[in-house]
């Protein structure tokens, strides 16, 4: 290979990186440029159950957070696991009154099968030490537990199939105060309709297992990231945060 078709190469790769298409995720390399084969034979397929249902009973089956991790690593139900490397479950303690849940786990989540450790979660880390919190303080989740191919948005499927083992997670939990990190998780876990910018700066309510859980939206840290000037709001919204710990 000549210097120029290297760079010509290097140039497309870094192309591909940019547009999301950061790794492989086949176990093998693949010729696109090879002659096609004989097509074989039109083979019917049985469509696939909903996963909602089996994945409603198996939440249930979990009587604690370790046991629900082992559940959901073994779950098939969501297309996000094929192309994963790893599982996120969950950053923090198992005993935390704060619980914070993000959307889904991004690249270097994937690498380390932990949520928000990334820039943004550097960023959220900071946040929480504005008021005093640290990482043995809360405990950290997404609505989907493996990162989207490209850190796309997940599809209402995918977060739908994961919704139960959500739901269980919040409830063994149990705890004092839920954050809700960006629009994306207010709308799956409250099924409201309206944007982060309405939601946030005032307490709403998650109901769980006869309670109702003080539950405060606020916006993503990767938003901040992208949009730094609005940061003042959520400072107000961790001052909030803050205050409705101190007055439990």
């Amino acid at each position: 290979m000549t210097a120029t078709e290297r760079q010509t190469v290097q140039a497309l790769l870094a192309w591909h990186a940019a547009m999301g298409a950061d790794e492989a995720i086949g176990e093998m390399p693949f010729d696109c440029f090879a002659p096609p084969a004989a097509p074989s034979p039109p083979r019917v397929t049985p469509r696939p159950k909903p996963a909602t249902g089996s994945a409603g009973a198996s939440a249930g089956e979990a009587a604690t957070l370790v046991e629900l991790e082992a559940v959901v690593a073994r779950f098939e139900g969501c297309t996000l696991k094929r192309t994963a490397k790893r599982l996120c479950f969950k950053r923090g303690r198992d005993d935390a009154r704060i619980m914070l849940i993000g959307e889904a786990p991004g690249r270097d989540e994937d690498l380390e099968g932990k949520p928000f450790v990334g820039r943004a979660g550097q960023l959220l880390d900071r946040m929480l030490e504005a008021i005093g919190l640290a990482e043995e303080h809360v405990y950290i989740t997404n609505t989907v537990y493996w990162r989207p191919p490209g850190n796309r948005t997940p599809t209402p499927e995918e977060v739908e199939a994961c919704a139960p083992f959500l739901a269980r997670q919040i409830e063994l939990l149990s705890p004092q105060v839920l954050v809700l990190l960006g629009a994306a998780a207010a709308k799956s876990v409250l099924g409201r309709t309206e944007g982060i910018t309405r939601l946030r700066g005032k307490w709403l309510i998650y109901s769980c297992a006869g309670r109702e859980v003080p539950t405060l939206a606020t916006l993503h840290p990767a938003y901040l990231l992208r949009e730094p000037q609005h940061k003042r709001l959520v400072w107000r919204d961790l001052l909030m945060l803050k205050e409705g710990l101190e007055q439990q």
